[in-house]
């Protein structure tokens, strides 16, 4: 593990709160891996032996219907951690994981977090504390479904990855439009959809870019009324 991939790591929600003494160990029998994209990192329904934490890419995490159909449950990029708390279970994962791009990962075997735990309990709290966050985002997510429009969804969604607070902006779609649609509840004929109404809020999209005329006044389309 390079210098780059521990500072992520001990600034990670799962490891940040921990001491550093309980952290060096845990990264001690940490191992870094590597996935391109479109690689298996686990399957749903797979034993959860490990915890992982993303270093660098994107990860998708889906289920697979009955019917065959994929549902994004959620996408992490570097500093966000995944499976903690199946792992700890000795549970099978509920769902799979993918890299969307090219990727690294911090695995952590979670029998050997489990025994940091024992030895330091307050360890668990940094665990706690991924887990609600965890839980949040869910439930945001199901706010977003039922509350907000799709051109709503895809507008809190560019505003997220911008870093302007005001004025114009460009940002960089991190992976493809059908991803897009999935983490947004959308189909890809809806996103497009909504790109299109967009456009008379400003929102112009060339290739991966996305070019936001006015930030503030795309902020303002996510508290209207339906009328996105």
């Amino acid at each position: 593990m390079n210098f780059e991939q521990d500072r992520i790591a001990r600034r990670s929600l799962l490891l940040s709160a921990a001491p550093d003494p309980v952290i060096d160990k845990v990264l001690a029998e940490a191992r870094v891996r590597s996935y391109g994209r479109g690689e298996t990192i686990f399957l749903q329904g797979e034993a959860a032996k490990a915890i992982y934490i993303v270093a660098d890419g994107w990860v998708k995490l889906y289920r697979v219907a009955p019917s065959g159909a994929e549902a994004v449950v959620g996408v992490f990029t570097k500093g966000r951690s995944f499976g903690e708390a199946v792992a700890f279970r000795h549970d099978v994962y509920p769902v799979a994981a993918e890299a969307v791009t090219d990727c690294t990962l911090i695995r952590i075997e979670a029998d050997s977090l489990l025994r940091q735990i024992r030895e330091s309990p307050e360890i668990a709290i940094s665990i706690l504390s991924a887990t609600f966050v965890h839980l949040n985002s869910l439930v945001a997510q199901v706010e977003t479904l039922k509350a907000q429009t799709g051109a709503q969804r895809v507008a809190e969604f560019l505003l997220d990855l911008a870093h302007c607070p005001a004025g114009s902006c460009e940002v960089t779609l991190p992976y493809d439009k059908a991803l897009i649609a999935g983490r947004l509840g959308m189909t890809p004929e809806s996103l497009s959809r909504a790109f299109a109404r967009l456009r008379k809020h400003g929102v112009t999209i060339r290739h991966n870019i996305a070019s936001i005329a006015d930030v503030v006044g795309l902020r303002d389309v996510i508290g209207e009324d339906g009328k996105a």
